[in-house]
């Protein structure tokens, strides 16, 4: 028998759907994460935005292509968020983001099977390992409906953690989360407690996406003493006006965002600071829009990740006077644009530089792999594990190298 467990959206949901295809080998069930023919398919959604969230009703159609009688059961923050628009589309099964572990229920209760009480670890499908270390949202942005649909922050005991990355086969190992600078808020410890605690950890740590509060000089010094870190820090943005992170209840300034940048650069002088940039939120004016420009070069940004404001039902901003469309358009145009040429300075700033890199993945003449600082560097030929790299030259996607 033969299960497909297909994922949209967020890196967390990419971790759970990992831990349902874990339980469902340890049931008996041959898995895929590609849409392909099967018996049944499980669909994790996603609600971060319209797009996603239509992306996500599509799915049903997109899987029956495949196996037009196999049940679907469905999870994830779109069903979480209305469940109707799937039953309404004859799925076997639906649960939410917050009970992903009924889905094993059920399909043990339709097929049979010893189903575990919870989701194990994730069946590990990659080089890199996402381990989540919490759930849930405190922040209440005001355009963000993911707190509504994952609910408080909720987090994993630090011995746990400790001990995933311990078994875990992967050479580099990412902390995940909806919000994990809020790790341990809820328990009386904190995500520096949990950096410390993998002071000895024999793997290379990345860090999922942050928000400004969580750096400071003992954060990023406990950083420093891992045994392997990625000096790639993915600080949440949002805007670069003041006037429209006040509007989306984000508790920072511009300026206090770049001295965060600025302490970064200081105990990592080689760091990539990656960033999320919305345009067109509501009241966005032209002179908000230019700000968002100018904190790209400002910040030194390695990467932006740009999209342009969806509202979303259910929260704050909702209610607020849309930009129109086209307004949004061209100034998610410009932006692009403008995150383009920051990605290539970026790039052609480390030429020359050597860097530890893990491969991952192989085609016809290259072998691609990361650096610490999330570049991805192709190399002539087929290569495993990982090796000293010279960058040579921008190149595709990330840059060429050339084994030392």
């Amino acid at each position: 028998m033969k299960a497909v467990v297909f994922t949209l959206g967020c890196k967390v949901n990419e971790v759970e759907s990992a831990s349902i295809m874990s339980a469902l080998e340890g049931m008996g069930w041959e898995v895929s994460d590609k849409l392909c023919p099967a018996d049944i398919f499980v669909l994790n959604t996603c609600a971060v935005t319209r797009e996603a969230e239509k992306k996500s009703r599509q799915l049903i159609a997109r899987a029956r292509k495949f196996s037009p009688q196999a049940p679907i059961y469905v999870c994830g923050c779109a069903s979480q968020k209305n469940g109707e628009q799937f039953s309404a589309r004859g799925v076997k099964f639906i649960c939410g983001a917050r009970d992903k572990e009924r889905i094993l229920s059920a399909i043990g209760s339709d097929f049979g099977g010893e189903c575990p009480s919870s989701l194990p670890y994730p069946k590990q499908v990659r080089t890199r390992a996402f381990i989540k270390i919490e759930d849930g949202c405190n922040n209440f942005c005001s355009y963000c409906v993911i707190p509504y649909l994952r609910g408080r922050v909720s987090s994993r005991p630090v011995g746990d953690i400790v001990e995933e990355v311990k078994n875990t086969a992967a050479d580099e190992v990412v902390l995940t989360g909806i919000n994990i600078s809020a790790y341990g808020t809820d328990a009386g410890t904190s995500l520096h407690a949990l950096i410390c605690a993998l002071e000895h950890a024999e793997k290379r740590i990345r860090l999922g996406s942050l928000e400004c509060n969580v750096i400071d000089e003992n954060f990023l010094a406990a950083c420093k003493n891992l045994h392997d870190f990625a000096p790639q820090f993915h600080l949440s943005l949002q805007s670069g006006s003041n006037a429209v992170l006040k509007a989306m209840n984000r508790h920072y300034t511009r300026e206090q965002y770049l001295e965060k940048c600025a302490l970064i650069y200081k105990f990592f002088p080689q760091a990539a600071i990656t960033t999320d940039i919305i345009v067109g939120f509501c009241g966005e004016t032209e002179s908000d829009f230019s700000q968002s420009l100018s904190i790209i070069d400002a910040a030194r940004f390695a990467r932006v990740h740009a999209f342009a404001f969806s509202p979303r039902e259910g929260t704050v901003a909702y209610s607020m006077k849309d930009i129109p469309a086209p307004i949004k358009d061209e100034r998610l145009h410009a932006l692009l644009k403008k995150a383009e040429e920051a990605e290539k300075v970026f790039i052609s700033s480390r030429v020359g530089l050597v860097r530890s890199v893990i491969f991952e993945d192989f085609d016809v003449e290259y072998t691609g792999g990361y650096t610490p600082e999330y570049i991805k560097v192709y190399v002539r030929g087929r290569k495993t594990g990982r090796g000293d790299v010279k960058i040579l030259t921008p190149f595709r996607d990330g840059a060429l190298g050339e084994i030392i």
